[in-house]
C-alpha cells in the first residue's frame, strides 16, 4: 500500500468529514448492491451522455476529477481513452487501483488536488469530468477554475451535481438516504447543492460554453434516464473551451 500524505498537505480545499466518510466505503465501492448501487446504475447513462457530447473518448487524453473507486474512471478507459484519475481519498485510490489491475485497464491515478494538478497540467488535456464531487467541498468554485484550465482550447468539461431547491432536499436527501436508503444518510448536505444558473456563472467566468444540461432522473417502473428537461435534483452538464 502506497504512504499516505497529510490532507492538509494536500489541499486546503477539502472537507476531511466528505474524504472519511468515502474511505469507510472504500472497501464497496464496487459492490453493484451496496451503498454506491446508484452510481453504478446511472453510469452507463453518465459515459454516453459524455461520449455523444465530447465526440466519443477514443484517444483522447480525460482526467477524472474525484475519481473515487473508479467506476467512471474505467469506463471511459475502456472505451478508448488515455485517462488519469485524481482524489484526495487514499482509500478510495487504493481500491481504483486494484480494480484497473483487475480489469486490465491502464489508468493513471494519483492522490492530488484539483487545484494542484491544474497547476502543472494547465490546458494539456482533451476532457475533463468532475461527476458528483462539487458538492462535497468547501468551495467548488476553486474546483470548477481548476477544471477550466485543466482542459486544452478545444476541449470539453462535463460538470454533474444536484440542485438545491425543496424538491432536491425531499429526494436527493428525504427520500434518497432516508426512506429509500439507497445512500448512507448525511451523504449530502443540502446548503452545498449548486443550481445550475451558479455552476454556469462559474464556467462563463472561464469562457466556457455550455453545450447541453439534462437532468438524471429516476421513474419508477424503467429506472435511473437521462431527461433533458427535467434537472430539478441531479443534472449533468458539458461545456466547451472555445479555440483562442
Amino acid at each position: 500500500m502506497s504512504e499516505r500524505p497529510s490532507l492538509s498537505a494536500l489541499s486546503n480545499n477539502v472537507d476531511e468529514n466528505e474524504i472519511e466518510k468515502f474511505s469507510a466505503l472504500a472497501s464497496r465501492w464496487w459492490d453493484t448492491e451496496g451503498e454506491f448501487k446508484p452510481l453504478h446504475q446511472i453510469n452507463p447513462l453518465r459515459l454516453t451522455f459524455i461520449e455523444q457530447q465530447v465526440g466519443g473518448l477514443f484517444n483522447k487524453r480525460v482526467v477524472d476529477v474525484g475519481c473515487g473507486g473508479g467506476l467512471l474512471t474505467e469506463g471511459m478507459a475502456s472505451r478508448g481513452a488515455q485517462v488519469t484519475g485524481i482524489d484526495l481519498a487514499h482509500d478510495s485510490l487504493e481500491v481504483a487501483r486494484l480494480h484497473a489491475l483487475e480489469s486490465q485497464l491502464r489508468i493513471d491515478y494519483q492522490q492530488v488536488s484539483a487545484e494542484n494538478f491544474a497547476a502543472t497540467h494547465a490546458e494539456q488535456f482533451d476532457v475533463v469530468t468532475c461527476l458528483e464531487m462539487l458538492e462535497h467541498v468547501p468551495d467548488p468554485a476553486s474546483i470548477v477554475s481548476a477544471v477550466c484550465n485543466i482542459v486544452k482550447p478545444g476541449g470539453y468539461a462535463v460538470f454533474s451535481t444536484l440542485n438545491r431547491n425543496v424538491k432536491s432536499w425531499l429526494l436527493g436527501i428525504v427520500a434518497a438516504e432516508h426512506v429509500l436508503r439507497w445512500v448512507p444518510k448525511g451523504t449530502h448536505q443540502h446548503q452545498r447543492f449548486i443550481k445550475p444558473s451558479e455552476l454556469l456563472r462559474m464556467t462563463d467566468r472561464h469562457g466556457l460554453q455550455a453545450m447541453k444540461m439534462s437532468g438524471i432522473v429516476y421513474k419508477p417502473l424503467q429506472g435511473f434516464m437521462i431527461d433533458p428537461h427535467d434537472v430539478d435534483v441531479n443534472y449533468i452538464v458539458a461545456l466547451y473551451k472555445p479555440n483562442r
